[in-house]
């Protein structure tokens, strides 16, 4: 069995969507949702699907303490899903070619700290951009700057606006993401 730990700091939709679709997996299952937000909503729509949550703060996550936990729940791969703290060298180095996020824009473009949810919609839109979407890459030791995995497109119209572009970005990210992290993990089986 394949063992996913997510890593998020918000609602839960993305998590949601990827726990919902491993669910009956054969081979893959999500063992663990991670958190640095006590409050995030994310950990009810764990805590609904029997996922296990560990709340983390950020001195645990420096120390190497959510290392250990990964590492005690025989984590395969790391899927960051709205978690916008960089992740420590530490981590990185103890699961090379295995963490992978999501952004919701076309990088290399809009990237970096600071650039995530509404900022980087409102970018793309006071851009003039005709076009966004969804990245997937690997995790480094710097924002948004790991190899690509995968990317997605969307059109941008003049009417919209950073809510409208989101909708669009979601509907991408709920395709794509599960698809692209079951393909990594077959891979490695």
């Amino acid at each position: 069995m394949n063992n996913i730990a997510i890593l998020a700091s918000g609602s839960g939709t993305n998590t949601e969507n990827i726990i919902r679709y491993f669910s009956n997996h054969p081979l893959i299952r999500v063992t663990l949702v991670a958190t640095d937000n006590p409050n995030a909503y994310v950990i009810e729509r764990a805590k609904t699907s029997a996922v296990p949550v560990v709340v983390f703060s950020m001195k645990e996550l420096r120390n190497g303490v959510l290392l250990n936990i990964l590492k005690l729940n025989n984590i395969d791969l790391i899927v960051l899903a709205g978690f916008i703290k960089l992740v420590p060298e530490q981590v990185v180095n103890a699961f090379p070619g295995r963490i992978v996020n999501i952004h919701p824009a076309l990088l290399p473009a809009y990237g970096g700290k600071g650039m995530y949810g509404n900022n980087v919609h409102e970018a793309v839109l006071a851009n003039g951009e005709r076009e966004s979407g969804i990245t997937i890459h690997y995790v480094n030791n710097r924002y948004d700057e790991g190899d690509i995995i995968f990317q997605a497109k969307c059109e941008v119209n003049p009417s919209d606006t950073p809510d409208t572009l989101a909708q669009k970005v979601h509907v991408l990210e709920y395709q794509h993401y599960p698809r692209v992290i079951e393909s990594l993990l077959t891979s490695l089986i």
